[in-house]
């Protein structure tokens, strides 16, 4: 099989383009991106064939992806759209690892075209849903659906005030610090503005196996994914949660109330200095890792309900660690080694559905933990009877 990586030479893209270069069915990786010049320590991997990417032509993307069997989309959101598209007139599955909300409309189109697409697989969202996907097969009833992810420094690397290093994005981490979540606690319905993300209130603590206590902060709409395995009737409690060191949220509350993360220019500065801005260019050089530093991903579900008549609980933990052979981060795996095994999965045909796919529903669950196993990403699952 011919599989392309979209923004290759990206930190998950790396992550991607060593998997499949290593995987026994695949016979060409095809690595493009726009920055060729930083493609040195990845033209040596057997198989991998680096090409220049210009995503902003849909002609280029559709040539490039009809040379394919498949493509994962690692490209920043704003160009996912475009390369659905192009996948559907090239003929090419994609797999991206961005939330579905901007392709949904794509679905008959892709149908028609025998085209499969499947968004949120990459970390989270990606394994989180599979194992949604594995309560809603387990469970007759749901009540609990609580989702926890976070990036982190392992214990000796967090050396800085905010106990934290930059494993994707900053950018992309601080605009997360901003995003709205819905929950749904006691039975109701529960909106959580981003602006209100850090209050106390909203904040609890998670004792993680092998770390200890960590914060757990909302983030996202948990209840669009209970909506989504048709769980949301009958559950009691949901959310999902990035998490933390223990101080973060003490440190991002009072600078969001003091406009720290606000968008609008402040008066007598130039335009472009707004508070987000300084944030961004001010921290993101501040918080990098070291060679000899370990990024941690830790990964943390818990679903309560009944199983027939019993009431059960079924809780899945996972937690990666930076390669320090490879350089390869732990959330760069994270985010890439799905991507990478759910394409193979669509090239090999174990996924046979067509349109706008979910992990929830169209990534089979065993086969799918059994190859995270095979690459050192060990999901733990346990279940309990609750009395």
């Amino acid at each position: 099989m011919k599989i392309a990586v979209l923004g290759g030479l990206g930190m998950q893209g790396r992550a991607a383009v060593f998997d499949l270069a290593r995987s026994e069915g695949v016979e060409t990786v095809v690595c493009a991106d726009n920055r060729l010049g930083a493609k040195d320590d990845m033209a040596d991997l057997h198989k991998v064939a680096i090409t220049e990417l210009d995503a902003t032509s849909p002609d280029r993307l559709q040539t490039l992806l009809g040379q394919v069997d498949a493509a994962i989309d690692l490209l920043p959101r704003q160009f996912g759209p475009a390369v659905c598209r192009a996948a559907i007139q090239a003929g090419t599955h994609v797999v991206n690892t961005n939330y579905a909300y901007d392709i949904a409309d794509l679905d008959q189109a892709a149908r028609t075209a025998d085209v499969a697409i499947m968004p949120e697989c990459g970390l989270d969202p990606g394994i989180d849903l599979v194992l949604y996907g594995m309560a809603r097969e387990k469970f007759t009833e749901l009540h609990l659906v609580n989702s926890y992810c976070g990036g982190l420094p392992e214990a000796r690397a967090a050396n800085n005030p905010l106990k934290y290093k930059v494993s994707w994005n900053w950018e992309g981490v601080l605009s997360s610090s901003k995003r709205d979540a819905r929950a749904i606690l006691d039975g109701r319905v529960v909106d959580i503005p981003g602006a209100l993300q850090h209050d106390p209130v909203h904040i609890h603590s998670v004792d993680f196996p092998g770390l200890g206590e960590l914060e757990a902060i909302p983030n996202g709409n948990a209840v669009f994914f209970t909506d989504l395995i048709g769980a949301t009737a009958t559950v009691r409690e949901t959310g999902r949660y990035a998490l933390r060191w223990p101080g973060w949220s003490a440190f991002w509350h009072p600078l969001k109330q003091l406009g720290f993360l606000n968008e609008t220019p402040v008066p007598g500065l130039p335009e472009e200095a707004t508070p987000y801005r300084m944030m961004v260019n001010l921290l993101a050089p501040q918080l990098q890792y070291g060679d000899d530093e370990k990024d941690l991903v830790a990964m943390l579900n818990v679903f309560e309900g009944l199983v027939g008549t019993v009431p059960m609980r079924m809780t899945a933990v996972l937690l990666i660690e930076r390669d320090l052979d490879t350089g390869l981060m732990a959330m760069a795996k994270g985010v890439g080694y799905p991507a990478s095994i759910v394409a193979q999965m669509l090239v090999r045909g174990e996924i046979t559905a067509r349109g706008v796919l979910t992990p929830t529903r169209h990534v089979p669950v065993l086969p799918f933990i059994e190859q995270l196993g095979a690459r050192g990403i060990q999901v733990a699952v346990t279940e309990k009877r609750l009395s």
